[in-house]
């Protein structure tokens, strides 16, 4: 159902079922999947491309240009998966000529007045908490939850299943798995709570949990560390995933706490 306050472009592509409420507005290069909600006062801006079944509240705003003084007004675009909620007042921007394209993954939870920057890529199943700020071309691998208030710099990337604390400062990579909280920001422990919630066995999280011992709580440096991980843990997707995020980190990695 389609309001008839709402503005919707007739170039715009609209799927089955989508219902657009009372003075939102639609531009002509949109498109909105299947069974998608756009609230009141929402804003889906030129080069939008929503899933099925997303909800975008009101005041929110999807594909805005990028807030980065070296945008020409190149075609680039803002894509979310299916399944993502964008709450009041949270902004999209879509992409540069850097990447051409901003992407959140399916069944995202986009907090209240949370930004994402232009070219970020955010996976799967991922909560970005109120007030939180994604600077350009972050990436955030899938499950991750950054509380609500944080900030995180530019090219700074956040492993999966990590649990960042509120109102932290996230200026270098955070490895996949963890807790990271304090200032600055720092390794508080395995996200094992986390983990638990979504299947992984005791005998995994053990596995993971003496990787990151090895790597944060024994006097090696990292370079050490991760030559140490290699040989003693057997190759397992989960060890590859973590020699691999931190051997390609250009930020580095954050500490252990002092």
């Amino acid at each position: 159902m389609i309001s008839k306050s709402a503005f919707v472009h007739p170039d715009a592509r609209v799927g089955e079922n989508v219902t657009i409420d009372p003075f939102a507005y639609i531009a002509g290069n949109v498109t909105i999947g299947d069974g998608t909600w756009i609230g009141p006062n929402a804003t889906v801006m030129d080069g939008a491309r929503i899933g099925k079944n997303c909800k975008i509240f009101p005041a929110a705003v999807v594909s805005g240009i990028p807030q980065d003084l070296k945008f020409r007004g190149e075609d680039s675009t803002a894509e979310l998966g299916d399944g993502t909620t964008v709450r009041e007042g949270a902004t999209v921007n879509r992409g540069t000529a850097a990447v051409g394209k901003t992407v959140v993954g399916e069944n995202c939870l986009l907090m209240a007045y949370s930004h994402i920057g232009h070219d970020c890529a955010i996976g799967n199943n991922c909560i970005i908490g109120n007030t939180t700020g994604l600077a350009g071309e972050v990436k955030v691998d899938d499950w991750a939850i950054l509380s609500a208030g944080s900030m995180v710099h530019q090219f700074t990337h956040i492993g999966a299943h990590v649990m960042i604390g509120g109102g932290s400062k996230v200026r270098i990579d955070v490895p996949p798995f963890i807790k990271a909280d304090r200032d600055p920001l720092c390794y508080l422990g395995l996200n094992i709570v986390g983990l638990t919630r979504r299947g992984f066995e005791k005998e995994r999280i053990d596995e993971i949990h003496n990787i990151f011992r090895a790597l944060y709580q024994s006097k090696m440096n990292v370079t050490q560390a991760l030559e140490f991980i290699e040989k003693e843990f057997k190759p397992a997707p989960d060890r590859d995933y973590i020699l691999e995020f931190i051997r390609k980190s250009e930020r580095g990695i954050i500490r252990g706490p002092k």
